[in-house]
């Protein structure tokens, strides 16, 4: 199982081993990391998975979906590290990856 190290907004770190196949959203609500609520279950359809990837981690990532784009549209305070992480689904090329939860969804 790839480790995935979440760190919330106010700097607490959460470091684990999530199976292969989940998403970082899941991983994050399964486990309670605070800042990711994943309110539709992964469906891509709330945005409430809205998470910042580590730039060194992007070249790991798929290219954002249109789907994605249009969703990240409604997430609160967007940036260039910005995916939802019911959109990234962990193999083993994730291990290690760090992902920064918001402080708010809304």
């Amino acid at each position: 199982m790839p480790k995935i190290i979440y760190i919330d907004h106010s700097d607490q770190r959460y470091e684990l081993d999530v199976p292969v196949g989940k998403t970082i959203m899941e991983g994050a609500v399964e486990n309670a990391v605070p800042g990711v609520d994943g309110d539709c279950g992964g469906q891509c359809s709330c945005a409430t998975c809205h998470v910042y990837i580590e730039p060194q981690f992007a070249h790991l990532l798929p290219e954002k979906s249109r789907v994605e784009e249009e969703m990240l549209e409604l997430a609160v305070e967007v940036n260039e590290d910005s995916r939802l992480g019911c959109r990234l689904q962990i193999d083993e090329t994730y291990e290690g990856i760090v992902v920064h939860t918001p402080e708010s969804q809304f």
